[in-house]
């Protein structure tokens, strides 16, 4: 890392920042080229030998082939090019946000419309909220961390 970086003392959130564009540029660029038809319809007849086609690392292959969206961003992956990913397999943002705080999607509907998530015990890493990533299907990947 090049900066010293006080949110990631935030539970739950990636921070898109340098460095997490410059270790995700060809994830986000794989995710890009599904804007493209023929591009969605070759990944999805054969999803390892698209994205091997791209200089990706395994663990970010592993994300898109297991759409796991929590994974793809601790890679760089950022959302908004995410995205695609998920409307290639006809999930919707909800959908896909749900995936990611381990809610179904109408769990994540009904969280949103009462207000979303309290701040209390979500401020920082360590309190005891629940938004704090050993709650979070993120919570595996970022074990060991501070």
């Amino acid at each position: 890392m090049s900066l010293i970086k006080p949110y990631q003392n935030v539970p739950g959130t990636t921070i898109f920042d340098m460095d997490q564009a410059r270790a995700g540029y060809h994830l986000n660029q794989f995710c890009m080229s599904l804007m493209k038809d023929a591009n969605r319809k070759r990944f999805l007849s054969d999803q390892r030998a698209y994205l091997d086609e791209w200089p990706m690392t395994e663990e970010q292959k592993q994300s898109v082939l297991t759409v796991d969206l929590n994974r793809a961003m601790k890679t760089g992956g950022n959302i908004y090019f995410l995205a695609k990913l998920g409307a290639t397999h006809g999930m919707s943002f909800q959908q896909m946000a749900g995936s990611m705080t381990g809610m179904t999607e109408i769990e994540y509907r009904d969280m949103m419309i009462a207000g979303g998530r309290s701040v209390e015990g979500n401020r920082v890493v360590g309190e005891d909220g629940d938004a704090q990533a050993n709650r979070q299907p993120q919570g595996a990947a970022h074990k060991g961390q501070k």
